[in-house]
């Protein structure tokens, strides 16, 4: 997979499939677009409703790690125990990374060896990044991660299911729908009419919402 990195709209990067002409956020703005459809609809969505200071966080696509860096500033800044697992099968390099702009677009300095941390931890084992916040980077093949009801909110942020089909399948949001608590919410940017009757179809209350910038809607979805 040929990735080179990009400038988004509100000047934060993220890289491009070259070989596809795909991205990994929206070009509008990955920071915008991670801040909505992950943090505003999923994360904050979750703790205004229930209210907890402990919270377990699947994010399918870890890709960049913005939107577990996201997660981590909004953890450390209100002292939510966070449990983060990201599931990546092809993990940045450390070229790709020393590329990337977040903790300058986001002001963070102060976390930038965390930010790096999370592309340096060993797949697929547990790592205590602060007193707050524990990171697991899974690598193995998704057919092969199991995590039943573990979760209080699922991150899907796979590729489109134009470019990874096999990620959007029933099967796998059977999976997704076993990771997840009950109440457990699932959020993803993509609001295709095939994905919210897939997931209606495995057990999923699901809402079409108004999406980011450059995208009408997305889909939040509810495990009863």
């Amino acid at each position: 997979m040929k990735r080179k990195i990009i400038i988004t709209d509100d000047g934060s990067t993220s890289l491009e499939l070259l070989d596809v002409n795909e991205h990994y956020h929206s070009t509008f703005g990955a920071i915008q677009e991670a801040q909505f459809v992950y943090l505003k609809n999923g994360l904050e969505h979750f703790l205004n409703k229930h209210k907890s200071n402990a919270i377990s966080i699947l994010e399918m696509g870890f890709g960049t790690g913005l939107n577990a860096f996201l997660s981590f500033l909004f953890a450390d800044k209100d002292q939510i125990k966070t449990d983060y697992v990201g599931i990546e099968a092809f993990p940045l390099n450390a070229d790709e990374v020393l590329q990337l702009n977040y903790v300058q677009q986001l002001k963070a300095e102060a976390f930038a060896s965390v930010f790096a941390d999370f592309h340096l931890i060993k797949p697929n084992k547990q790592i205590q990044i602060t007193p707050h916040f524990k990171l697991t980077l899974n690598t193995n093949p998704l057919e092969k991660f199991e995590a039943l009801t573990q979760f209080n909110i699922i991150y899907f942020d796979a590729f489109g299911p134009d470019i990874q089909p096999e990620l959007w399948t029933e099967a796998v949001f059977i999976k997704m729908f076993q990771s997840l608590k009950p109440d457990g919410v699932l959020v993803t940017y993509s609001a295709k009419g095939i994905v919210r009757r897939t997931m209606q179809s495995v057990g999923f209350k699901v809402e079409r919402i108004p999406g980011p910038p450059g995208k009408r809607e997305m889909l939040r979805a509810t495990k009863p």
